[in-house]
């Protein structure tokens, strides 16, 4: 043997011992689901990836048949095995490979307590008003980015009682970190999704009147959004956005609980504090931070000012997870939009092309005033806003349909689309409006449905340098707006 040789076998056996090599390469196999659900396997296999929908089940996959009001996963067990299901979870005994278990539902909570249990990753949760989505993903990537691959994320917004656990159950046991998104629209929901992910990290993005209907004040919103912070680990981190009017009142939950708290925004008591945002050519900003024991200046891609204060919060959580900073500033330099929340599209109009904003996911009286900030900053030959009704605002509607007339003005939009009934109270505060408020009244139309917007926004014929911002409520399915015009699927 060479000395070259040699000295390589040295390297390799001392080479560091990573705990992660002994665990199990596969997600599941049937001896590991066995074991977390008490259930009974049918055969011996190894599954790659947890599905619930078998429209969405991939070959490998471990299908769920969870059992709902309406719907029995267990009639589809078949369409998921065509589809290359690897096994399912059942509550009786099928012709495929199985575990048979009491109940699916609590077969996957127990599958998620167990993924959770088995790794040593440090997870994080994500809740807030406005922006958690987005948030979720911009942290995602700069943990991944951190550790080459080895964070885990929540994806699409499975972020409610089932989409948690599911979540949770498709970890890796070698992932170092996992990030999880958690919604709410009634009182008592986010504590039991912060129990199942016993974060290390918890953020909340912000307060806004989202689901005002079902929890009645903006007070009681603050109230749920903090149950985050009950699933905290020993020593875990609140991070809370320090510009909230209900900055004070989630302070003392989390002070309650016993955990660290991390303020981020750009007030001059904020732990994670804004000293300056210049606004670069691409809408995007240029960021310096002080984070207390240094100061960090880092590009976003993301157009707006919310997406300013969006990036400390995700400084905040990285920092506070242990993850690596300058990373997480690179991360955010090239993220860009995602589907129904920013993400943008050339698409054709007369004389070249238009630019369109797809914001169509989701809509509250906060992203609503964002998003029209953001397309008022947007350089344009002319502006348009196809905007759907708001959801979930209960006795409020009315009210804060109508100031929305304000920050339509402010961004100077040409043509206005509203959609749906709601928005009826906003077409009447714009009807109000004559050629004198300000020299800029929009013209606007309202129409019943996604297909009324179509027709209208098709009169009106887009040309070279529009730029038209989509946003409402995912119930109106402005998404389909968006496909007709970017000829983009769904």
């Amino acid at each position: 043997m060479s000395r070259a040789q040699a000295n390589a076998h040295a390297l390799l056996r001392s080479w560091p011992a990573d705990p992660r090599d002994a665990m199990p390469m596969a997600l599941w196999d049937a001896q590991s689901i066995e074991a977390a659900t008490g259930g009974t396997a049918s055969h011996d296999f190894r599954a790659s990836g947890v599905e619930m929908d078998s429209r969405d089940v991939r070959p490998g996959d471990l299908f769920v048949a969870l059992k709902g009001e309406a719907m029995d996963g267990h009639k589809f067990i078949a369409a998921a095995f065509a589809k290359g299901a690897a096994a399912a979870i059942t509550d009786r005994p099928v012709d495929f490979p199985h575990v048979q278990v009491a109940d699916t539902t609590q077969a996957l909570i127990a599958l998620a307590h167990a993924a959770r249990d088995r790794s040593t990753a440090k997870r994080i949760a994500v809740t807030g008003s406005v922006g958690k989505t987005g948030v979720k993903e911009a942290i995602f990537a700069s943990l991944d980015r951190a550790s080459r691959g080895a964070a885990h994320r929540s994806v699409r917004s499975y972020n409610n009682h089932v989409g948690v656990p599911l979540s949770l159950a498709r970890m890796p046991a070698r992932a170092e970190y996992g990030v999880f998104e958690m919604g709410m629209n009634h009182e008592g929901e986010i504590a039991p999704l912060a129990a199942h992910v016993r974060p290390d990290v918890a953020l909340i993005t912000t307060i806004a009147p989202a689901h005002i209907e079902n929890l009645g004040s903006m007070e009681a919103i603050a109230d749920e959004k903090a149950q985050i912070f009950t699933g905290l680990v020993d020593g875990g981190t609140a991070v809370i956005p320090a510009d909230s009017e209900y900055t004070d009142q989630i302070v003392a939950h989390a002070r309650a609980i016993g955990v660290n708290v991390v303020t981020f925004g750009r007030g001059e008591n904020a732990d994670v504090r804004l000293l300056d945002a210049i606004t670069t050519p691409n809408g995007g900003s240029i960021v310096t931070a002080d984070l207390g024991d240094k100061r960090l200046c880092y590009s976003i891609a993301e157009p707006g000012d919310h997406w300013i204060t969006n990036s400390l919060g995700v400084m905040a959580a990285v920092k506070a997870a242990g993850g690596d900073l300058a990373s997480a500033g690179l991360a955010l330099a090239e993220m860009g939009g995602l589907k129904g929340r920013g993400a943008r599209f050339d698409i054709a109009a007369a004389g070249g092309k238009a630019l369109l904003l797809d914001e169509s996911y989701n809509a509250n009286p906060a992203s609503m005033r964002a998003t029209l900030r953001v397309l008022g900053q947007t350089p344009a030959h002319r502006r348009v806003a196809v905007l759907g009704s708001m959801g979930e605002l209960g006795d409020f509607a009315e009210s804060f349909h109508r100031q929305l007339a304000q920050p339509i003005i402010d961004a100077k939009i040409d043509q206005v689309i509203l959609v749906g009934d709601d928005m009826r109270h906003l077409a009447a505060e714009l009807g109000k409006l004559g050629r004198g408020t300000l020299g800029f009244p929009p013209v606007f139309a309202h129409c019943g449905d996604t297909v009324g917007a179509i027709a209208e926004l098709e009169q009106f014929g887009l040309a070279n340098g529009d730029v038209v911002l989509v946003k409402g409520s995912n119930f109106h399915g402005l998404g389909k707006l968006v496909s007709h015009f970017t000829s983009a699927p769904e």
